[in-house]
């Protein structure tokens, strides 16, 4: 069974730093690209950053420059670096990855549970 899992989030003071993890477990044959989203309260979920199995990224402009997506192949394991951190970060920051099963070899969008992350003084 296929498994995402967040972990980092936090309460940091606006101009602070936070580090995201997120591990992909189970019957996997293969990640393939993984990216990070995040909802604030009352918006909707938006698409912060994203990695391609090469290690090719996109980033949202709201972010560039302060955050670094990178990703541990053998590890199955994604990580989001968050640097200068402001208010509007403010967030739950979710995992995404599009995996194909080591069962049916069909790839699906798989999605962590999510990881607070407040940015206030």
């Amino acid at each position: 069974q296929v498994q995402l899992v967040e972990s980092g989030g936090g309460l940091v003071q606006p101009g602070g730093s936070l580090r995201l993890s997120c591990a992909a477990s189970g019957s996997i044959f293969r990640v393939n690209a993984m990216a990070w989203y995040r909802q604030a309260p009352g918006k909707q979920r938006e698409l912060v950053a994203l990695i391609s199995r090469g290690g090719g990224t996109t980033y949202a402009d709201s972010v560039k420059g302060r955050f670094t997506i990178s990703r541990d192949n053998a590890k199955n394991i994604m990580y989001l670096q968050m640097n200068n951190l402001n208010a509007e970060d403010t967030a739950v920051y979710y995992c995404n990855a599009d995996i194909t099963g080591q069962a049916t070899y069909l790839s699906y969008m798989y999605w962590g549970q999510g990881t607070q992350v407040t940015v206030s003084s």
